[in-house]
């Protein structure tokens, strides 16, 4: 296995992982290992299959239908 040395990274950042990693229960190399395999990008045939069914899923709605854009909806999110 690899290793990984991460520079410059800002405290805030590091104390909200070790936080969340006493909420856990585990280390904070433990969290940051469990934060960076979650957040893992897709490559290869996932990707494609993802892409795929992703187009799918848009084809099923008639184009002349009009798409609420994400921006609006992740506006809508943070109304309190």
């Amino acid at each position: 296995m690899g290793q990984v040395l991460i520079r410059n990274l800002d405290d805030s950042l590091i104390a909200a992982y070790r936080e969340l990693a006493a909420r856990n229960q585990r280390s904070l190399e433990a969290e940051l290992r469990e934060a960076l395999t979650r957040g893992r990008p897709m490559t290869g045939e996932r990707l494609r299959a993802t892409l795929t069914r992703l187009e799918a899923i848009r084809a099923m709605t008639p184009q002349h239908v009009r798409q609420t854009p994400a921006e609006d909806l992740l506006q809508d999110d943070d109304r309190p």
